[in-house]
């Protein structure tokens, strides 16, 4: 059922799209756990294979916006396609990566890439790395779909409607594999801006964390608890906590909480050298269906591919004398 809320909810678009002029805040994930390299550059080649990933998601579904007035276009709920690329990097002592992102929120449409690189070394039992990113983000804004009640608006008609920004990231990851990671990081250093779009990259700094724990009752079980803790410009906070189940490391499902947002459960598989999952959310703030009939929630998809270049050794050219003189 698709609810049309003209007066709270044309408020609700209007303030969505101008915070998004203001300051642009990065997408989330449910399925975090499994994109870390998007959040932390240090990542970057450390599961020790190639990997390509994708995943999509679809925020609030079912939320019908209404246009602020008749001559203008409703403004999009948040959608987002994320590929990223990483790969261990022998003599760079590290990795690299390639984080693509198109996000679709209100009246932008931005789509940013970034390069990554981790320096990783041995350290203790596990091992830690330090990266770096440089993105590159072109941003988009619907002019033609802000229709005004003042033609002669001074706010809109001063903006432009394209921008391209240049941002950098860095982070630091630590891993024992098989046994648990934790990192900190901070995305948008340079805070980019455009006065053109009044857009503003928010400076978000992250910090993530889990562990696997193995029952000795079942072996073939490995519990994953996870978070991850997010700010932007220390006037914003986010944490999400999460708990998946592993049966042979060819399953899993588990259940997620979002502060003040949702709740959603995760399940996905694990099939030779691919991986694929599904998240659901369950808005459980304002927007939430069960409270005010709005969003049906949010869907997430993800797959993920990894494979091991193994060279072979070179053969000896050459071989001992193995004669003995008497």
């Amino acid at each position: 059922m698709r609810i049309r809320l003209s007066n709270k909810l044309s408020l609700f678009v209007i303030a969505l799209v101008f915070s998004c002029v203001a300051m642009a805040q990065e997408p989330q994930f449910s399925q975090y756990m499994f994109n870390r390299m998007s959040y932390n550059p240090g990542y970057a080649g450390s599961s020790g294979s190639i990997c390509a990933a994708l995943m999509y998601r679809n925020q609030w579904l079912g939320l019908h916006l209404d246009a602020p007035n008749a001559n203008a276009k409703a403004g999009s709920t948040p959608q987002d396609v994320l590929f990223t690329f990483d790969m261990p990097v022998k003599f760079l002592h590290g990795g690299l990566g390639l984080n693509v992102v198109k996000d679709m929120i209100g009246y932008h449409d931005n789509i940013s890439a970034s390069l990554d690189y981790a320096f990783r070394m041995f350290w203790g039992e596990g091992n830690l790395s330090a990266g770096a990113a440089v993105s590159l983000m072109s941003s988009k804004l619907d002019k033609e779909s802000l229709t005004p009640e003042d033609p002669n608006d001074p706010v809109l008609s001063a903006l432009g409607e394209s921008a391209t920004l240049i941002d950098a990231g860095v982070g630091i990851y630590y891993q024992v594999p098989g046994k648990y990671y934790v990192g900190v990081s901070v995305k948008n250093l340079l805070g980019a801006h455009s006065d053109e779009i009044m857009f503003t990259n928010a400076r978000t700094a992250y910090a993530m964390g889990g562990f696997e724990y193995v029952p000795s009752s079942a072996p073939s079980v490995r519990i994953k608890p996870s978070a991850l803790l997010k700010t932007d410009n220390l006037s914003y906070f986010q944490a999400d906590l999460t708990c998946l189940i592993d049966y042979r490391n060819a399953f899993w499902g588990g259940l997620g909480y979002r502060v003040q947002d949702a709740v959603y459960a995760l399940a996905g598989i694990h099939w030779k050298k691919l991986q694929v999952g599904v998240s659901y959310d369950f808005t459980t703030s304002r927007l939430g269906a069960y409270k005010f009939g709005r969003s049906k929630g949010s869907i997430e998809l993800y797959m993920k591919f990894c494979f091991k270049v193994v060279v072979p050794r070179k053969p000896n050219t050459s071989y001992g004398n193995t004669i003995m003189l008497e």
